[in-house]
């Protein structure tokens, strides 16, 4: 069975979120933490050999008054992430275990994920080596101005969003990232397609939403009950104690 680490990206600064009291990957969702319900998806599975978060470093001391505990009973391994999203995620590729063949990165602030879908792409980037979830898109694309003015109609043919998890085979994801130097980077796939190396595109699912805005955390609750429960919980497990999520 193939090993995979999983990086959860949580260092940025949630501007749109808009909630003097929280980042969006520290708001209660349902009684716990937005990304203690992205990490219960990964920690559940014994093909996932390791976690790690991404935090911003001013925000080290306050995370850990708050979710030290959680951090040292699930063994997650919290890392301090950089400016961009993609230095975040480069310093936590420089932690990952040398027993991890695969590297899956999951946005944190991405709390409504199935099992399925995981094996879903988890299957595929070990046929592949490279992998994501995504959607097509549905609605029409309209490119507007500074102005909030329309520009163009843009067409959606062949036109997808992307998601996560994004899982690589490690050796090509950390060749990726050697050769990004200073190039910005939204996602990994981006990284590994300019390697030009194919990248598969799994079938996600709208459930599978970013919160961005309070309206999306609003909406994630709903979406959480629609979700099947997660795999293999017996009371011994420790997600089986809601306490520890609180």
């Amino acid at each position: 069975m193939p090993n995979f680490a999983v990086i959860l990206p949580a260092a940025g600064q949630s501007s749109r979120y808009k909630d003097q009291h929280y980042k969006k990957p520290y708001a209660p969702l349902d009684n716990r933490a937005v990304w203690l319900h992205s990490a219960e998806r990964f920690l559940n599975r014994q093909d996932v050999k390791q976690l790690i978060l991404v935090i911003s470093p001013e925000d080290r001391e306050a995370f850990m008054d708050k979710f030290g505990a959680n951090v040292m009973i699930l063994g997650v391994d919290v890392v301090d992430g950089g400016r961009e999203r993609a230095d975040s995620v480069q310093a936590a590729l420089e932690k990952v275990s040398a027993q991890c063949d695969y590297v899956a990165v999951h946005d944190a602030a991405r709390p409504c994920l199935a099992d399925e879908w995981i094996d879903q792409v988890f299957e595929a980037a070990v046929k592949s080596d490279a992998a994501i979830l995504a959607t097509p898109v549905v609605s029409t694309l309209k490119r507007v101005g500074r102005d909030h003015a329309i520009r163009e109609t843009v067409a959606r043919d062949e036109l997808w969003e992307a998601q996560t998890p994004q899982v690589f085979k490690k050796d090509l994801l950390l060749k990726a990232y050697a050769a990004r130097g200073k190039k910005p980077a939204t996602d990994e796939a981006s990284l590994v397609e300019q390697l030009g190396h194919t990248v598969t595109v799994v079938p996600g699912s709208p459930i599978n939403l970013k919160i961005t805005t309070r309206d999306d955390l609003r909406l994630a609750s709903y979406l959480l009950k629609a979700l099947p429960k997660p795999k293999n919980l017996g009371p011994a497990h420790p997600f089986a104690d809601d306490d520890l999520w609180r």
